[in-house]
């Protein structure tokens, strides 16, 4: 389902295979020029990235965004912490549930919204192994009656 304005850029799998997410929150995020433009050719990996409260404020750290091709010597690091903004109040709520229920906050996905960068934070707790099985035991069985119904 695509929706009207939003140019999806990166999707982080590996968070769905890895853990359950429970709710998720719209973040924007503080870039350099020159990130933007990488990011706008889809040079952004959220794959290694999580999330983390600090001081009452919300970074994402692990996210790769590639150096601009026709940016000069002074492009920023590629990997270096960047700022996510949020509201005061969502923040408060997300640092409640880290804390208390032993929740963890990964990225899951990267999209412009009105030309505007977003991230999508999933509120997420971990699979086990054989929680990973039964998931893709579930899909493969999916993806057979599917194809029985389109034999028919």
């Amino acid at each position: 389902m695509k929706n009207k304005g939003h140019k999806i850029i990166a999707v982080n799998k590996k968070a769905y295979h890895n853990y359950f997410i429970d709710q998720t929150y719209e973040a924007g995020i503080v870039l350099a020029g020159s990130e933007v433009k990488s990011v706008r050719m889809g040079k952004i990996n959220l794959r290694d990235a999580y999330c983390k409260i600090l001081k009452g404020e919300l970074f994402l750290i692990g996210c790769h965004i590639s150096a601009y091709e026709k940016g000069s010597h002074f492009n920023p690091e590629e990997t270096r912490s960047r700022k996510l903004l949020m509201h005061r109040t969502e923040i408060d709520k997300l640092r409640g549930k880290v804390e208390q229920k032993s929740f963890t906050l990964v990225p899951t996905k990267a999209y412009f919204n009105q030309g505007l960068l977003k991230i999508e934070i999933g509120l997420a707790h971990g699979k086990e192994l054989h929680d990973k099985r039964k998931t893709i035991k579930d899909r493969d069985i999916a993806r057979d009656v599917q194809r029985e119904i389109s034999r028919i």
